[in-house]
């Protein structure tokens, strides 16, 4: 398969994400669709830290399995198993730390022009402008980013090894995850009653999946066991770490049966989408 082709398959997977983003857009949305969609948000998430975990443990169960039948050595699983909680550790506690570094040296506003909950955010002064919605969503696109990107390794390696069906299959499935990705990345805006600019949201999209063209195209030129689990857990490490803040904002709100039906409509699109990918013998 040419390069070209190549890219294209990751601009399709990955451009997928902007199909959710608009609703961040939403004006004003009832308190009860806020924590639905909130909630919603979560459920996707749980799903992937489940996913990406899954994925990422494969190749210690096989260095284990391995061990276990005198083929394989003790230090290749000490190995994986550092990379696994290392890259966890890091993507969890390094978003930690980065937030409370964020909110001890965030400006306070004064004055009547200062922003409000209410006001479009805008992207021209970084993080000293952003509300706590915003850079939650921000965090979110980043969580998302690393697992696209693990995603696009994927799909670069089954097109390089002339997988064409098979490539087209992961396209497909992982195109339906990253839209309802889109939706994840917003849903705090929304529930904040916060309407982000039309370019924050395209800055939101490419964070979240540029990483997968990025990965399609280094895995179509090689692939690297090592190297997938180190992306895959530092993105679960972060995306549970948006999951504790979405959580405390949800238990906020004090709307528990939107709060239940949220999640589990996230985690049925969550499995739903797997099931198209999962058929494509992923």
């Amino acid at each position: 398969m040419s390069e070209a082709r190549i890219i294209l398959l990751g601009l399709i997977a990955g451009g997928s994400i902007f199909l959710g983003l608009p609703i961040g857009r939403m004006r004003r949305p009832a308190p009860q669709l806020r924590q639905f969609l909130n909630a919603l948000a979560i459920g996707i998430l749980i799903f992937l830290i489940w996913d990406v975990l899954a994925h990422a443990y494969d190749p210690i169960t096989v260095a284990v399995g391995q061990l276990h039948h005198h083929t394989g050595s003790l230090s290749t699983v000490i190995g994986y198993t550092l990379l696994f909680f290392g890259g966890l550790g890091v993507g969890l506690m390094s978003l930690t730390y980065y937030d409370k570094f964020l909110k001890r040296h965030k400006p306070r506003p004064s004055g009547p022009g200062a922003m409000t909950t209410s006001e479009p955010l805008t992207t021209s002064k970084a993080s000293d402008t952003l509300s706590p919605a915003a850079r939650l969503g921000l965090l979110i696109a980043v969580g998302i980013g690393l697992h696209n990107f693990a995603e696009g390794l994927a799909i670069g390696q089954s097109a390089a090894l002339g997988a064409v069906s098979l490539a087209t299959v992961l396209v497909i499935g992982f195109a339906l995850h990253n839209a309802t990705e889109g939706f994840g990345i917003v849903a705090p805006m929304a529930a904040a009653d916060e309407r982000p600019t039309w370019g924050f949201l395209i800055l939101l999209g490419c964070i979240g999946g540029g990483p997968t063209v990025v990965g399609t195209v280094i895995g179509s030129q090689f692939t690297s066991a090592p190297a997938s689990v180190v992306f895959l857990t530092l993105a679960a490490g972060s995306i549970l770490f948006v999951v504790l803040q979405l959580l405390a904002v949800a238990f906020k709100q004090r709307q528990p049966v939107s709060l239940a039906w949220g999640m589990f409509a996230g985690l049925a699109l969550g499995f739903l989408t797997d099931m198209v990918v999962t058929a494509g013998g992923a």
